[in-house]
């Protein structure tokens, strides 16, 4: 029998560049039994998101990018656009899970950059090593919003598959803003790939 919980363990004043949040830490519990897994998220939280549907953006670990501002990816310009909105707006909330490299884990997302030097895509690469091309999942983020009191949201986002979970999660979508950013002349085919084989919006590409 599947069953999961989610549970918020932490919240603290977190003022940005970009704005004062509140950090909220959530622990969570999914799968089935004698098969369960643990995720840890947290949610940056600005403003009023109860009178109208916040802007939200739901955004996977990426330390090579987020951190080390890897041209490799898109990642960080994301997170800093997403924030930037949110900030703008004056209410909004960002989830940052802990699904680095599309869910397989960094020490085998270095291993798929190497894969990547020898001329496959961010796809081939995954799955010479095992994975799927996407291995994440996104319960998580709709179990956050529904404890939050967040019933529908204004999703800041290029990925289809996020905008589905959530509705299946019973979080409704009820726009999809766009989170497109100039590309690097690295991340091209990454990108590229994004759009052709794991069906992103991209509309530059």
């Amino acid at each position: 029998m599947a069953k999961s919980s989610i549970k918020q363990v932490a919240s603290a004043d977190f003022p940005t560049r970009w704005g004062h949040f509140r950090i909220l830490g959530f622990r969570g519990t999914f799968g089935q039994n004698g098969d369960l897994r643990t995720e840890e998220a947290v949610a940056l939280v600005m403003g009023d998101i109860h009178s109208a549907p916040p802007l939200v953006r739901i955004h996977s670990q990426c330390l090579t990018g987020d951190v080390f501002g890897s041209l490799r990816c898109d990642c960080r310009e994301q997170l800093e656009m997403a924030l930037a909105m949110i900030g703008e707006a004056g209410a909004g909330i960002l989830i940052y899970e802990q699904q680095e490299g599309r869910g397989i884990g960094l020490m085998a997302k270095l291993q798929a950059y190497a894969l990547q030097d020898e001329g496959l895509d961010t796809v081939e690469a995954n799955e010479r090593l095992g994975f799927k091309a996407d291995e994440r999942g996104f319960a998580m983020p709709a179990g956050i919003l529904k404890s939050l009191g967040v019933s529908e949201v204004k999703l800041l986002s290029n990925n289809p598959d996020k905008v589905a979970a959530l509705e299946h999660g019973g979080v409704k979508v009820v726009e999809r803003v766009p989170c497109e950013v100039a590309p690097t002349l690295h991340a091209e085919e990454y990108l590229k790939t994004k759009k052709e084989k794991m069906g992103h919006l991209l509309n530059e590409r």
